[in-house]
C-alpha cells in the first residue's frame, strides 16, 4: 500500500514535456506515441483503401471481393 501512496509525482515532468515548444505535434510528443499512432494510421488507411476498392467493384456490378 505504501508503494501506491508514496509514488513520484510525474505531473511536472509531463507538463514540461507537453508544453515545450519544439515544433512536434502534441500527439507525437510522448516517447510511446509512435507505438500507438503509426499502427492506428495503418489500420485506418487499410480500412479506407479496402472500403474504396469494394465500393468501386460494387459500382462496376461485381458484388464479391475476389
Amino acid at each position: 500500500m505504501a508503494g501506491m501512496l508514496y509514488k513520484e509525482n510525474k505531473v511536472p515532468h509531463y507538463q514540461r514535456l507537453y508544453q515545450r515548444d519544439d515544433g512536434v505535434r502534441l500527439w507525437m510528443k510522448h516517447p510511446r506515441s509512435k507505438m500507438l499512432v503509426y499502427p492506428y494510421l495503418a489500420i485506418l488507411g487499410l480500412g479506407s483503401v479496402g472500403t474504396f476498392y469494394c465500393m468501386c467493384r460494387m459500382v462496376a456490378g461485381k458484388k464479391t471481393i475476389i
